[in-house]
């Protein structure tokens, strides 16, 4: 599967998925891009699914229109060591064979 990484989370995130391809905003020069923009981007580039820690997201979108799967990661802080804890539940969905257009929350 094909993930992208939002600014807001740590890159150093990407190894937690090694059996899939994982790109960063910063990778694409996608910095700055609004979120709706965003979405269309990932999907015209082959995205399967974002991760974020952006929690308004799920209620700024209209994800009829896409269909890519949006994991809100929620913990007290974004930090690798924090966010590292939910890689196992991302990994779960991921591998679920069940994936949703739009968002799916992913917490401690």
């Amino acid at each position: 599967m094909r993930l992208l990484l939002d600014e807001n989370l740590p890159k150093r995130l990407k190894q937690d998925f090694p059996a899939h391809e994982v790109f960063t905003v910063r990778d694409k020069q996608w910095n700055g891009i609004k979120n709706g923009e965003l979405l269309k981007l990932m999907v015209a580039d082959g995205f399967h699914a974002l991760l974020t820690f952006d929690k308004n997201l799920q209620y700024q979108q209209n994800f009829s229109k896409y269909t890519i799967t949006v994991f809100v990661l929620t913990a007290r802080i974004s930090t690798y060591e924090v966010l590292t804890g939910l890689s196992a539940k991302v990994e779960k969905h991921l591998n679920s064979g069940r994936m949703t257009a739009g968002p799916i929350i992913i917490s401690q």
